[in-house]
């Protein structure tokens, strides 16, 4: 594992804002976002559960899948050009990570929606604050 990795996986895991390279994670009040080429492939709320929310952006290169394999709970493989996370075949699309006791669950539309929207809010009013 490339030392850039472990640095930046330490930082998301520890809500601590970090930018080198390639990567970023930047912490907001109600999440922490690890960044790679500027694309958000992680997201770690702050909720009692400390949810664990990972995509790859549509990118699926050896750098993202290291990058996401770094991750608590995340197990990605590829075989015949297709990825597999936690052995089962997976899209990229963004899906949450639970603990080994909990069932992974994707997003549906609904949520997925939701969270733009908090999101946006979040941002909007951080940039406004500043």
């Amino acid at each position: 594992m490339r030392q850039i990795t472990k640095d930046s996986i330490n930082a998301f895991m520890n809500a601590k804002t970090f930018k080198r390279q390639n990567m970023e994670v930047e912490v907001l009040p109600n999440v922490t976002i690890l960044y790679l080429h500027d694309n958000p492939i992680a997201y770690r709320y702050n909720n009692p559960e400390r949810t664990l929310t990972i995509q790859n952006c549509g990118w699926f290169s050896n750098t993202t899948k290291e990058r996401l394999n770094a991750l608590p709970n995340v197990h990605i493989v590829q075989r015949n050009f297709k990825w597999y996370l936690n052995g089962k075949e997976w899209n990229g699309d963004w899906i949450d990570i639970k603990t080994l006791k909990q069932k992974e669950t994707k997003r549906d539309e609904f949520s997925e929606r939701y969270f733009k929207i908090i999101c946006k809010s979040i941002l909007e009013n951080e940039s406004f604050a500043q």
